[in-house]
């Protein structure tokens, strides 16, 4: 056997490690969400005459489903993924179209948002998210180069997002189509877009996205009590003002895990929308404080491994770990924004902690796909060391008893690095290593 064939067969025998950090927060905040849904949804099961642990033992369950989904993508490797990024997109449209469709969709308080699977209902969006992200983080990695230069390349995942986003508003759900543009400009400006050409796209849909917001009479009733909730509390204001009031009874320590007055029948959805202040009056302001602590915790440690995997050239994964940081944190950001009066009202659930079968499901397995990539990177990161280290002590030159002392051997001609131009660098320009300016001669 060649030494080329000995050093591939060493390399392919490296494996890699999941990220501990990742994956000590992904569990705090399962464990987390099993102990406040059993807490909060009490009172919503009495007032759907169900036993007191319906909605707790379903979230079990759903939560189990995505632990499945999560080991197998874990156990998938991120080429294969990308290989069938097509056929997602594809899929997103089927699903957000499919809702509409009689016998398949399901209808729930005047929106079209659940598919009917029978056992259970299953919200499209959340899928879309997921798979959405993944096809970006592909073309991104696939046109790198063109969408630093060329205006199309810019506007078709633009073009891609409208259209979904237009599917969103059929159903309507406002929340969710705000959040997947905001998705896309995020992950368009980490993957190096021209920034004075994404100004113009930003400009004309700030104006868009806020007439559509005041179109719908409820939406600018949302918006009305949340700038006043205590003008009408029992009506208009009636989510907001008794989320306030959970909130300021939980003091700062709270009242204690299960001592909420609020979830028993007086704050509605509880134990999905409102969860965040079930939370802030059972815990207090330390609790909230370590909530928000996990979701920076996982969102940070998400962009520092899609940082580090762009600086490795791997810009699928890293791309893929910057949509899901971007996911995490700017739908945790709304939902404990609107819990807490910061935000106007919005149907969007606190990733891993509220109830829901579609939304745990999903975020299991998106949290399952941010832990591959740690693998991967963790991995390429080993393989790279063995590299170094075998070209910097080669076995064979020191088991050759025949071979030249150090001194007599000959000193191999050092040929300077091969300067990359910057237009081939894949990747975006914001990640790449500034050449400073120098001043007077050189030394």
């Amino acid at each position: 056997m060649s030494d080329s064939a000995r050093q591939a067969t060493r390399l392919d025998a490296i494996g890699g490690h999941f990220d501990p950090w990742l994956l000590g927060i992904s569990c705090a905040l399962a464990c987390l969400g099993v102990v406040m849904v059993g807490s909060a949804s009490i009172g919503v099961a009495d007032g759907h005459d169900v036993g007191p642990f319906y909605f707790l033992t379903r979230h079990v369950v759903f939560l189990a489903i995505g632990l499945v989904g999560a080991v197998w993508i874990m156990r998938t490797e991120l080429k294969t993924i990308e290989q069938h990024n097509q056929w997602l997109l594809l899929v997103c449209f089927v699903l957000l179209i499919a809702v509409f469709v009689p016998g398949i969709g399901r209808s729930v308080n005047g929106a079209r948002r659940w598919l009917n699977l029978g056992f259970s209902n299953f919200q499209a969006v959340e899928a879309v998210k997921l798979l959405y992200i993944v096809w970006l983080a592909s073309y991104l990695k696939r046109y790198s180069e063109d969408i630093t230069a060329t205006w199309g390349a810019m506007l078709k995942p633009i073009g891609v997002a409208v259209a979904l986003v237009l599917l969103l508003l059929l159903q309507p759900d406002f929340g969710s189509s705000s959040l997947l543009l905001a998705i896309t400009a995020g992950m368009l400006v980490l993957g190096g877009v021209n920034m004075p050409r994404m100004f113009g796209p930003v400009l004309i849909g700030l104006p868009v996205l806020a007439v559509i917001a005041i179109a719908e009479p409820y939406r600018v009733v949302r918006l009305t009590s949340f700038l006043d909730p205590w003008q009408d509390p029992f009506k208009t204001g009636y989510q907001l003002t008794n989320a306030l009031m959970a909130v300021g009874r939980g003091e700062w320590l709270g009242v204690g895990l299960g001592a909420s007055v609020q979830k028993l029948s007086y704050l509605p959805e509880a134990h999905t929308d409102f969860i965040m202040a079930v939370i802030a009056e059972e815990f207090g302001f330390l609790g909230v404080c370590v909530v928000v602590g996990l979701y920076a915790g996982l969102a940070g440690r998400a962009f520092w491994l899609g940082l580090k995997c762009v600086e490795m050239r791997r810009h699928f994964a890293g791309y893929c770990a910057f949509g899901i940081a971007l996911w995490m944190s700017l739908q945790s950001f709304v939902s404990i924004g609107v819990n807490l009066g910061l935000l106007p009202t919005k149907g969007l659930t606190l990733p891993m902690i509220s109830y829901g079968g579609s939304s745990v499901i999903m975020t299991c397995v998106a949290l399952g796909l941010l832990l591959r990539v740690s693998y991967e990177l963790d991995r390429a990161q080993r393989q790279v060391a063995r590299v170094r280290n075998d070209i910097a002590s080669p076995p064979s030159a020191a088991n050759d008893s025949n071979a030249p002392s150090p001194a007599a051997a000959p000193v191999p001609s050092r040929k300077p690095a091969p300067v990359i131009p910057a237009a081939s660098a894949r990747g975006t320009s914001r990640l790449q290593q500034r050449v400073e300016p120098t001043l007077g001669r050189i030394a």
